[in-house]
């Protein structure tokens, strides 16, 4: 098997190194939050997180996870001027770790959204098929063309 290599210089080549050098802050990992549990795929449902990012930020960050490889856009079919998002492979992987991220700290520390927690809680693994489920499904939707437009004569 053919040694990866990172895609940009790292500090060193530790794994966990490389994991928090990719999603290390707390705008990437919301981003992916909102992919995998809401759904978003648009700049503006970005921006409209409850978290509030600042668009120059959001922008580098969707930037940051498209060069990782983690998510990928492409024109949205309906308008071309927008783009949509979408998690590559490597990117709906981390929806195991995100959960157990949501549970360590559900367990540790005061947080709102208890349901999403008592749905965790409940059968992760039938969370995590839905969370798959709605991924496949958004990538099915994007690589469907639209009927083009009959043309008046």
């Amino acid at each position: 098997m053919a040694e990866k290599k990172p895609s940009f210089p790292r500090r060193s080549g530790c794994p966990l190194n490389a994991s928090v050098e990719m999603l290390g802050d707390r705008w990437s990992l919301l981003i992916i939050r909102d992919m995998m549990v809401l759904g978003s795929r648009t700049y503006k449902e970005f921006l409209n997180s409850h978290e509030k990012i600042a668009t120059n930020v959001l922008a580098d960050r969707l930037n940051r996870l498209e060069s990782f490889g983690i998510l990928s856009s492409q024109n949205d079919p309906s308008d071309r001027r927008k783009r949509i998002y979408l998690l590559t492979p490597k990117g709906i992987d981390l929806a195991p770790v995100l959960t157990e991220m949501v549970l360590w700290a559900a367990a540790h520390e005061e947080t709102g959204n208890q349901a999403l927690v008592e749905m965790m809680r409940k059968d992760k693994a039938q969370f995590l098929r839905g969370v798959r489920e709605r991924w496949t499904a958004q990538l099915a939707a994007c690589q469907q063309v639209p009927n083009p437009k009959p043309k008046v004569a």
